[in-house]
């Protein structure tokens, strides 16, 4: 279902995906100012519902009103539509930006569009997923996915104790990056490999709560001795634990996490989740529209995979494992 690196190469590629971006098929929308620059920054995100790219594209916003530029955001409807964004390329380059700012639906399907676009003098940045290669694009800026996924493994394997584990795992997208290195990060912290007999179900949600819900209400069907859960993000965790609910099964599951959204901080203070790994999106989107700036102003175009760090969050903290709490996690969630 996912595809497989070997360590070395893993680490050679470790280029932070994240939460991958979909459909494109609503109209550009200018949403900031003309900006006193003339400059047109260019962002395009999975959805306008899901919480993650929301932040994104407000902390863009905000980025770009500061820096006098113009944000120009397009936003879908669903996850999978790679025809979508290379429209959405296509159209900025027509409109001048001097940058896009992309977190890609697929790590390869928007390829040859960045081409055309970096081959047309604009700077391309991913933020959050990564493209495959890291170089198509000329900077990330993301979490690095494999380490986040390494934390939330290794702190749900150490909070089942001694029962033998029984897994559950709500995955993503198959063949996004964001899928692929939080899979097999959170396969390495819980120090079981891919086909192993702990796992007792697998099911894919896209990253949606009420796809999970039905996921969930699925696998707990098939599998009701599970102990323990993994979720591609927060949206994930949410709609599984409507379904533990429904099925009277509060607390006999371990439901690790990604995101560390309000929302979802919210939700580990409150138990349904037994931890969360935060991710820093603002970051990832004020750092973009701060380099499309300077490009545009001198010249300098940014370079390489730039990691925008995560943390562990959890009320439950393990041994061996830094983490911060819910009342850290509350004062610095989706900064």
């Amino acid at each position: 279902m996912f595809g497989t690196f070997g360590h070395g190469s893993r680490i050679s590629r470790m280029v932070g995906a994240t939460v991958m971006a979909g459909s494109l098929v609503l109209g550009l929308t200018a949403c900031g100012g003309s900006g006193s620059d003339g400059i047109k920054v260019g962002l395009i995100t999975k959805t306008d519902s899901n919480p993650f790219f929301v932040k994104i594209r407000e902390a863009a916003k905000a980025q770009a009103d500061k820096d006098g530029a113009e944000l120009i955001a397009v936003a879908g409807a669903f996850d999978g539509d790679n025809e979508g964004q290379v429209a959405a390329i296509e159209n900025m380059v027509g409109q001048g930006v001097k940058g896009i700012l992309i977190t890609p639906n697929s790590s390869t399907g928007v390829l040859d569009a960045i081409a055309k676009a970096r081959d047309a003098g604009v700077v391309v940045i991913a933020l959050d997923t990564a493209t495959d290669p890291e170089d198509a694009v000329d900077a990330t800026f993301a979490t690095d996915n494999l380490a986040a996924g390494v934390s939330q493994g290794k702190w749900v394997r150490a909070a089942l104790g001694a029962a033998p584990a029984q897994l559950l795992m709500l995955d993503g997208t198959p063949g996004g990056t964001v899928d692929t290195f939080r899979h097999e990060g959170f396969l390495e912290g819980f120090g079981i490999a891919e086909g192993s007999p702990e796992i007792v179900g697998q099911e894919n949600t896209n990253g949606d709560q009420t796809k999970a819900q039905t996921a969930m209400e699925n696998l707990l069907q098939r599998a009701p001795g599970a102990n323990a859960l993994y979720t591609i993000n927060e949206p994930a965790a949410a709609g599984a634990y409507q379904a533990i609910q429904s099925a009277g099964r509060e607390g006999q599951i371990v439901i690790g996490s990604i995101d560390g959204s309000c929302t979802g901080v919210a939700d580990v203070k409150d138990g349904k989740v037994g931890a969360t790994v935060m991710q820093f999106p603002a970051k990832m989107a004020e750092l973009g529209v701060q380099a499309v700036v300077k490009f545009a102003k001198d010249g300098t175009k940014p370079s390489g995979f730039n990691d925008t760090g995560s943390e562990l969050i959890t009320d439950k903290p393990v041994p061996g494992l830094d983490s911060k709490d819910t009342a850290w996690g509350e004062q610095n969630c989706w900064g």
